[in-house]
């Protein structure tokens, strides 16, 4: 019976093991992916910080166009 219980806690220092292992990864793959998520929600305030500089550069474009299709006009 002793030889049975040895088994037994030879595979249960082998399961704590392996829980340990997965929850270190666990824990290194959690960072990961919030790093990942903080370089894409970055990237996303970039882009939209972008979008609305070139939306305001047009803005400010658009009446100089207009001027200058005034200055076009010939008049006879």
């Amino acid at each position: 019976m002793s030889n049975r219980v040895e088994e037994l806690e030879s595979r249960v220092s082998e399961l704590e093991a392996t829980v340990r292992g997965l929850t270190e990864e666990l824990v290194e793959a959690n960072e990961r992916i919030r790093e990942l998520e903080s370089s894409v929600e970055e990237e996303t305030e970039v882009e939209t910080r972008e979008v609305g500089v070139e939306t305001d550069r047009d803005e400010q474009r658009e009446p100089e166009e207009e001027a200058n299709s005034s200055d076009d006009i010939i008049v006879a």
